[in-house]
């Protein structure tokens, strides 16, 4: 069986791990094995934050919808009780930016979840 020489692998593979290193501070961007530590400690980060961001985003339509409905006498609980109630199957994404964007649309939401938890 014929010898495997494995430069060209070897070398793509640094290539490829010092490319995503680029911009990193001192030896991290430049020499093949600080760099490689670096960048699969930043690829765990990123896999865990994109996680993290749905939570977050989340976090923060719930607040803005709730600052929204406070302005309307209501708690977010009781709202969200309210438009289960009055079976609408909106998402907190759409509530928030419908809260944001467009007031009016919103004061409509909330008469009639106001009507169902009445």
């Amino acid at each position: 069986m014929a010898r495997v020489k494995r430069g060209v692998t070897k070398h793509a593979r640094h290539k490829k791990v010092l490319k995503l290193a680029e911009g990193y501070v001192g030896r991290s961007g430049t020499a093949y094995r600080p760099a490689l530590e670096r960048v699969e400690k930043a690829l765990q980060y990123a896999y865990r934050d994109r996680r993290n961001k749905k939570r977050e985003f989340r976090g923060l339509w719930i607040q803005r919808i709730n600052a929204a409905v406070r302005e309307h006498g209501l708690t977010y609980s009781r709202f969200m009780a309210g438009i289960k109630a009055a079976g609408i199957e909106m998402d907190r994404k759409v509530m928030a930016a419908l809260a944001f964007d467009e007031p009016a649309a919103f004061a409509a939401l909330v008469e009639q979840a106001k009507a169902k938890i009445a």
